[in-house]
């Protein structure tokens, strides 16, 4: 009895150490302490601006406009930043970042303590934001390989580092509920500038090993050019990229609308747009522990399409729940199917690609993922405006099960060049064999 006990303890410890495996890696665990404390600060900013926007204007299509010019920078300037990654010091690009993004928070605390705040001051430092963003997202995603030393450990890194981004989501929007009410907005954006502090420090007390690169003699559009072809010549990155594209597009832009289905659909306040968004963030972060428990990327390209119509369903549900309990344990799904899309795109890409075309790649992932997200603003703020938020949410749905579906009826042909790649990696060894567990 006593070591069926012991064999069960030991198969939980091991569990737990699998899924946690990446943590093992010191700058890693750095940059994953320090994330986590600055990521719960930026979601506190992500719940106050929608609402702070709304407060001011009581306007649909101004959060729709907030929302494009955030992330409209993205979509312009993320194949350059790409190319820049590539060629440029991706740690260092990083800190830059990090400390740029805390000016921005800090300058939106100013303006909303002196009480000058302003749209258009809101926009102008949404479009900063963005410009940050274009090169952070690559840089950061391209970055994960070099505090991962091992290949195989990638994908428990990139999902735990979603683990991480979701956990903060949880937390993020039911602080930002509180605190919203409590102390405004103003607070929201200054907690936001001073977390950065923590990840600035965890990057500085990295031990980085500069890796050589070779002077570039091409010219940049050049190198635009051979990543593209290379991101879109490959089958399997190509309808990745396309399928996310849509669901950034149509089904994203769901959380533009939060605030207006908090507000005007349940008849809520912050504490309620809080809360729900906390919902979300708890599915997504359900999700992305399975992901880390995963052994291996091998079998993912088939979650991507059932995430998505997870997710699709999620928002097809929503506009139709006008009893807040109800909405949340929808948002709960909703968030499951939306973080398991993203984690487990990033992870099959990032598992597939050449390192010397990483930073291009994941800049056209970035546009994928955020920078279509701007467009999707937009159509959602018109679209809430003439036909309604429910039905809004509901054309997203939709529109993510169909291009699911499309994903689907090219699976066969993705995974005959997906298949070579893990073998040669060694993600494939045991596919015959009794063990197999990747799947």
């Amino acid at each position: 009895m006593n070591q069926r006990k012991t064999n069960h303890n030991t198969r939980i410890s091991g569990g737990i150490k699998h899924i946690f495996r990446s943590l093992q890696y010191r700058n890693f665990r750095l940059f994953f302490g320090g994330q986590s404390i600055s990521l719960v600060g930026t979601w506190i900013q992500r719940i106050a601006m929608p609402w702070l926007v709304y407060d001011l204007t009581n306007s649909v299509v101004l959060l729709g406009i907030v929302g494009f010019a955030g992330q409209i920078p993205t979509f312009i300037l993320a194949s350059y930043a790409g190319v820049i990654v590539d060629r440029r010091n991706r740690y260092r690009i990083l800190i830059a970042t990090q400390i740029l993004a805390m000016i921005q928070a800090l300058t939106l605390a100013a303006l909303v303590y002196s009480g000058s705040i302003q749209v258009w001051q809101i926009i102008f430092l949404s479009v900063v934001l963005g410009f940050i963003n274009a090169f952070d997202m690559p840089s950061r995603q391209s970055f994960m390989v070099e505090m991962v030393e091992k290949k195989e450990d990638l994908g428990n890194a990139i999902a735990l580092n979603s683990t991480m981004v979701n956990g903060a989501r949880l937390l993020g929007p039911s602080i930002a509920g509180v605190m919203i009410s409590l102390t405004g907005e103003a607070t929201c954006f200054l907690i936001n500038g001073l977390s950065y502090l923590v990840v600035i420090a965890s990057l500085l007390n990295m031990k980085i090993i500069p890796k050589e690169r070779k002077p570039k003699s091409s010219k940049i559009i050049s190198e635009l050019k051979e990543g593209f072809q290379y991101t879109f010549g490959f089958i399997p990155v190509r309808f990745i990229i396309l399928l996310l594209a849509l669901v950034s597009l149509m089904g994203m832009p769901f959380s533009v609308l939060m605030p207006v289905y908090a507000k005007e659909i349940l008849h809520g306040s912050s504490h309620t747009f809080g809360f729900l968004m906390g919902a979300s963030g708890l599915g997504a972060l359900s999700g992305a522990l399975y992901l880390a428990s995963r052994r291996n990327a091998a079998g993912l390209e088939k979650i991507i399409p059932v995430s998505a119509m997870v997710f699709g369903t999620g928002l097809i549900l929503l506009s139709v729940t006008r009893a807040f309990w109800l909405a949340s344990l929808v948002m709960i799904l909703t968030g499951t199917g939306m973080m398991m899309v993203m984690a487990s795109s990033n992870t099959v890409i990032q598992t597939v690609i050449d390192d010397s075309k990483r930073g291009r790649v994941m800049s056209f992932y970035a546009m994928a993922f955020m920078g279509t997200a701007p467009f999707g603003s937009l159509i959602a703020g018109t679209l809430a405006k003439v036909i309604g938020t429910p039905m809004t949410l509901a054309m997203g749905g939709f529109s993510c099960i169909i291009g699911a579906g499309f994903y689907l009826r090219k699976m066969p042909e993705m995974q005959k060049q997906i298949k070579p790649v893990y073998k040669t990696l060694g993600i494939l060894k045991e596919e015959n064999g009794p063990k197999e567990s990747s799947v």
